[in-house]
């Protein structure tokens, strides 16, 4: 008797089998979210060399952490093979990734090579940075654990997250990295470089309203026009990846506070119309 009638007939073997297929296809996933964090990991250790490649490398593992992070999620929903073991691995994956590394990035191509001046206090500004790193752990951890619990924004479907999600906060800063690469040594632009960073923070902990292309129908026909879009967009990256990164890490981030910007805007018109 054939493996399918064994199956259509319903004997144990068969389900034994079908088990097993499901246990594999569990792997799939989870096998992405490991990737994401042996990405995160190596930047961490990366960032703890200090030198200018491997600072550089460590915001490029980062980037292929945001990459996989993008996979797990789309492989898990197009296998139908999502769990809440998944989602909490994932979780605990994007902290390594999304939290702890860009944070050791951010002190340590921002922060800790400031050059010594007559009248600044080195310790005390390495002590600023070291709290404002601890501030975007803080807020990454809140924003994955409120995404746990609350999920995407109500009443959007799966349209938009709440709050600036953490694969991009993360990706802003290894996108500066990576277009800058060389450490910086003067403490004025290390001070922007820190307000950046809370702003960034702030943004994942924030309500403000980002888009997250989970409705775009992946698998689904596309129009000619946006398969071109996307070819384009992605050789643009191999071919420029310094630019490219870093323009599109900083439109989308733009992007969430200038709709919202709007959405206030119109709520306040319509709340107070104008006197003729």
């Amino acid at each position: 008797m054939s493996d399918f009638e064994q199956h259509e007939l319903g004997f144990p073997g068969a389900r034994r089998a079908n088990l097993k297929l499901r246990r594999g296809i569990y792997l799939l996933p989870s096998s992405m979210t490991v990737a994401n964090m042996l990405c995160g990991f190596y930047a961490v250790m990366s960032t703890l060399k200090g030198g200018g490649t491997d600072l550089d490398n460590a915001a490029r593992a980062i980037g292929l952490a945001i990459l996989f992070d993008s996979f797990d999620g789309f492989v898990a929903r197009a296998t139908g093979t999502s769990s809440e073991f998944g989602k909490q691995f994932d979780s605990l994956a994007d902290m390594v990734s999304f939290g702890i590394a860009p944070a050791a990035l951010a002190f340590t191509w921002g922060v800790r090579g400031i050059a010594e001046t007559d009248f600044l206090d080195i310790r005390r500004l390495h002590g600023i940075g070291w709290w404002v790193a601890l501030i975007f752990v803080i807020c990454c951890a809140w924003r994955l654990a409120r995404f746990n619990i609350q999920g995407m924004a109500p009443g959007s479907g799966s349209k938009y997250f709440v709050g600036l999600p953490c694969p991009a906060a993360a990706g802003l800063i290894a996108a500066t990295v990576h277009k800058i690469k060389t450490p910086i040594e003067d403490w004025r632009w290390s001070v922007f470089w820190m307000v950046v960073v809370i702003a960034d923070a702030a943004l994942m902990s924030s309500t403000v309203r980002y888009r997250s292309f989970k409705d775009i129908p992946v698998l689904a026909r596309q129009k000619s026009f946006l398969v071109i879009v996307m070819g384009l967009l992605v050789w643009w990256i191999f071919a420029d990846s310094e630019d490219a990164l870093m323009i599109i890490a900083t439109v989308f981030v733009a992007s969430g506070l200038t709709l919202h910007l709007v959405r206030v805007v119109r709520q306040y018109l319509v709340a107070h119309p104008a006197k003729t």
